[in-house]
C-alpha cells in the first residue's frame, strides 16, 4: 500500500524541496527546475491542503494530459485546490520540466471576494486529461501575472500586499478561464461526439433499467463511462448546448416521465419508482419546476 504524505503549509513545500523559507507564509512560486525537477517522490499519495495552478513547458506527454491535434503544443496547465489526493512521477532533468507552480493557501483568501467565489474556477477539480494547453502569447500573458505576484511577496510586506497578490491571483484564474473556453471552442468538432455519447449513455441507463437498482443516473456516473472528470464534462455540455450535464439528465428524465404519463396508466408514484426515484414526492418537485405543472395536473391536461 502507499503511504501517504500530508503537507499543510507553504513552509513545508519549500522544506519538502529543499528550499529557502518562503517569503510569504501564505504564497509562493515555485520554478520548476534544479532543486525541484530533481526530487524524488517515491511511491507515495500527497493530500496538499493548498491550491496549485502549474504551468508546465517542453516535453509534455500528449497521452497523459489529453492533448488533442485542435490544441496549442506551447504549454500544459494543471489546477488542484486543497485535500485533492496526488501521485507525481518522477521525471528527472531540467529539459523537459521547465514552468512554475504556484501554491497558495486557501487562508490568503479568507476576507477577499475571490474566496467567496473560487468554487466557480470548476478547473481546479478536472481531471490530469484534461489540461489547458496554450499558446506563447497566452503563456507570456500568464507569465507576467506570476511575476507580479512574485515581486509582490519578494518586497517588503506592507497592508496592500496581501489585496495586490490575491487581485493577480484572480486576474490568473480569469485568464485560465478564458483560456478554457478558447479551447472548448476549437475542440468543438470532438466535443459534439461527447454530447452524442453522453445522451446514449442516458438511453442505454434506463434501456438497461439501470435506475431500478442504481436511482437516477448521475453527472459522475455518466461522466465515468465517458472517462472525464464531472466538472469537465458539465462544463463541456454548458459550452456545447446552454445545458450543464445535470439539467441534461433532468430534461432526459422529464421527457420519459411525460410519455409515461400520458402513455400509461401507472400511477405517478410508481411511474416515479421505475424512473429511479427513492421518494415520489422528489420526483413531482422536480417534473413541477421543469414543466410549471405536477405530474397530475399535466396528465389531465393533455
Amino acid at each position: 500500500m502507499n503511504s501517504m504524505i500530508s503537507i499543510k503549509s507553504i513552509s513545508q513545500v519549500h522544506e519538502f524541496f529543499g528550499l529557502p523559507r518562503p517569503k510569504h507564509p501564505l504564497v509562493s512560486v515555485l520554478r520548476i527546475g534544479d532543486k525541484v525537477a530533481d526530487v524524488d517522490f517515491g511511491d507515495h499519495i500527497y493530500v496538499i491542503d493548498l491550491y496549485q495552478v502549474s504551468l508546465k513547458v517542453g516535453h509534455i506527454s500528449h497521452i497523459t494530459y489529453g492533448r488533442t491535434s485542435y490544441d496549442f503544443e506551447e504549454g500544459m496547465m494543471m489546477f488542484t485546490k486543497p485535500t485533492q489526493t496526488l501521485k507525481f512521477e518522477n521525471v528527472q532533468g531540467t529539459q523537459n520540466n521547465a514552468g512554475w507552480t504556484l501554491v497558495f493557501h486557501p487562508d490568503l483568501l479568507r476576507k477577499s471576494e475571490l474566496g467567496k467565489i473560487i468554487e466557480q474556477y470548476t478547473f481546479f477539480s478536472y481531471d490530469v486529461r484534461e489540461a489547458l494547453h496554450i499558446s506563447d502569447e497566452e503563456k507570456e500573458t500568464l507569465n507576467n501575472i506570476i511575476f507580479k505576484i512574485e515581486k509582490e511577496y519578494n518586497q517588503n510586506i506592507d497592508r496592500h500586499s496581501q489585496d495586490l497578490i490575491v487581485s493577480n491571483i484572480e486576474l490568473l484564474l480569469k485568464y485560465s478561464s478564458r483560456f478554457y473556453d478558447r479551447q472548448f471552442y476549437t475542440r468543438t468538432n470532438l466535443n459534439k461526439d461527447v454530447v452524442t455519447q453522453f445522451e446514449e449513455i442516458l438511453s442505454n441507463y434506463y434501456n438497461s433499467e439501470l435506475q431500478i437498482d442504481n436511482g437516477i443516473p448521475t453527472v459522475k456516473y455518466c461522466a465515468g463511462q465517458i472517462h472525464k472528470s464531472p466538472n469537465y464534462l458539465s462544463d463541456l455540455l454548458k459550452k456545447e448546448t446552454g445545458r450543464s450535464a445535470l439539467d441534461h439528465i433532468h430534461f432526459h428524465i422529464i421527457e420519459k416521465a411525460k410519455n409515461m404519463l400520458l402513455g400509461s396508466e401507472d400511477t405517478v408514484s410508481e411511474i416515479a419508482f421505475h424512473l429511479g426515484f427513492e421518494y415520489p414526492q422528489y420526483f413531482g418537485k422536480l417534473f413541477k419546476s421543469k414543466t410549471g405543472k405536477s405530474p397530475t395536473d399535466y396528465r389531465l391536461a393533455n
